[in-house]
């Protein structure tokens, strides 16, 4: 590592991999410092019984030829070597309640997502078209999610409300249920949820949807590998704890391990409030970091890793998510200690070997940090190891068997296809990826007070700039264009946006 580079970014999630190749390719000499044994953030994967499990990203949408995130990596240089499978084109993912048989499709392809839907509710198509209208409709509404860098979002927008616009779409109970069935992808909350979340969440998983062969990690290593075609340098192992402020900049940064690094520009992919906290709460305004530090983390989930048998459990090329009735949909994170769980989704991974036989499956629920109130002191990876201790372990495998018995009545025959079962809790969640009590999509958006939960990437420090998913959207596309936006502040949008486009014919 040298003494000083142009820029060093904090965190290698996919919001700093990505400012780091834009910068890199723009060239500024580029360092990023990661504190964990691996790379990725949300990307990352583990490995049980041989078996690939995703941290968070379970599928990724806009991927097709001429689609939003397809032109982005291939900006990026990481398209043509992504390894992908399709999902089912007639169902990518599939709505299910637990007293109703019938399995509720939303498909690829705007027309696809009308007729299949149609076939249950016949007498809503007008319904159905109208409300994929009003979605495309608001899309459209965002400048950089469709790769122009004029225009402005019409602020009456973020004040829409997701359940509100949804309800309106249509007078029928299922129906509304099934359209809003899908929430999980953002923690949906009835009263607080924007619409337009709801919008550029399902568009482009609508456009096309895909599961990435051997888990998302490799969007990790091909964006490094671009990186480092660029001259740009990544460490692990480098936990920064502080930062040196001299005149209205950062100076350099202080790692654990007694490293010390300057650069010109600092950019941080750590949550804002750890941020804030380690240049120092004195260098921003008391109302900006009284704001920051107020702010609502988004719900955490428990997980549950199964390794199959081998052929033992068919392979479903499609997402599930399921609900004990049509009320839970957007209230399965007000749980009680009896009634858990009320809702989860259900990914499967894909493997390069066999198209026949799943090898393994996670199944994702809510859970509130509070639950595990007693073990919040502990800190525990593959890095810094410590035991959280029996009582902990009891926790989890109790939760796990509670979990499991509520899947098996959608999925009747799953305990005797199982190998072996690995759980993971929002603590998990906390140490890995560093977010406050382990939330899942950063800070939770309300339609109420929209600017409440704005974080621009430029901060009041000269030179220090925020990315990641509390700052723009959440997920791979979100996450993306949020790169984006905070490269746009350093190098120009319309210069970075052109190219973009240029580059991505």
């Amino acid at each position: 590592m040298k003494e000083k580079y142009d820029v060093v970014i904090i965190g290698s999630g996919l919001g700093g991999l990505v400012s780091a190749l834009i910068l890199a390719k723009e060239g500024y000499s580029v360092c990023v410092l990661e504190k964990n044994n691996q790379f990725g953030g949300n990307l990352q994967t583990f490995v049980r019984d041989k078996t690939i499990f995703d941290t968070g990203i379970h599928y990724i949408g806009g991927l097709s030829e001429g689609q939003n995130l397809n032109r982005y990596f291939k900006y990026l240089g990481i398209m043509e070597d992504l390894k992908l499978k399709k999902l089912d084109e007639n169902g990518f993912d599939i709505i299910s309640f637990e007293n109703d048989t019938i399995e509720y499709p939303h498909a690829q392809g705007y027309d696809n997502f009308v007729n299949q839907l149609s076939n249950f509710f016949p007498k809503e198509k007008a319904e159905i078209i109208e409300y994929c209208n009003i979605i495309q409709s608001v899309c459209d509404s965002f400048p950089l999610y469709n790769l122009n860098w004029e225009g402005k979002y019409d602020s009456e927008i973020l004040a829409l409300n997701a359940k509100k616009c949804i309800d309106e779409a249509t007078s029928n109970e299922k129906l509304r249920a099934v359209l809003a069935g899908t929430n999980f992808l953002y923690a949906g909350i009835e009263d607080k949820s924007p619409f337009y979340v709801h919008a550029l969440s399902v568009n482009s998983y609508i456009q096309s949807s895909y599961r990435c062969i051997n888990g998302g990690s490799q969007i990790t290593k091909l964006l490094i590998k671009q990186i480092k075609k660029h001259g740009g340098e990544v460490y692990k192992y480098k936990e920064v704890c502080k930062f040196e402020v001299v005149e209205n900049a950062l100076k350099s940064a202080l790692m654990k391990d007694g490293t010390i690094v300057n650069a010109n520009i600092f950019i941080s992919n750590i949550e804002p409030k750890s941020t804030l906290r380690m240049v120092g709460q004195e260098h921003f305004r008391k109302s900006f970091f009284s704001r920051i530090d107020s702010l609502e983390g988004v719900i955490a989930a428990f997980s549950l890793y199964i390794v199959f048998k081998p052929n033992k459990f068919k392979y479903i090329n499609n997402n599930c998510y399921h609900f004990k009735n049509t009320d839970c949909v957007w209230t399965a994170h007000q749980y009680n200690e009896e009634n858990w769980p009320l809702a989860y989704m259900a990914s499967m991974n894909a493997s390069p070997k066999n198209d026949i036989w799943a090898d393994g499956m996670t199944f994702m629920t809510y859970m509130k940090f509070e639950d595990l109130k007693e073990w919040h002191d502990t800190f525990n990876t593959t890095v810094v190891e410590n035991n959280r201790g029996e009582t902990y372990d009891q926790f989890k495998a109790r939760k796990a068997e509670r979990f499991l018995k509520e899947i098996e009545i959608k999925f009747p025959n799953i305990r005797d296809c199982i190998k072996s079962i690995h759980a993971s809790t929002p603590l998990s969640y906390r140490d890995y990826i560093g977010g406050t009590n382990g939330n899942m999509y950063g800070y939770v958006k309300d339609c109420n007070n929209p600017m409440k939960s704005f974080i621009a990437p430029k901060t009041k420090l000269d030179n220090l700039y925020l990315t990641g998913q509390s700052i723009n959207m959440h997920g791979v596309l979100g996450v993306t264009i949020g790169a984006v936006v905070t490269c746009s502040e350093i190098v120009g949008k319309e210069y970075l946006v052109n190219k973009i486009n240029q580059e991505s014919l």
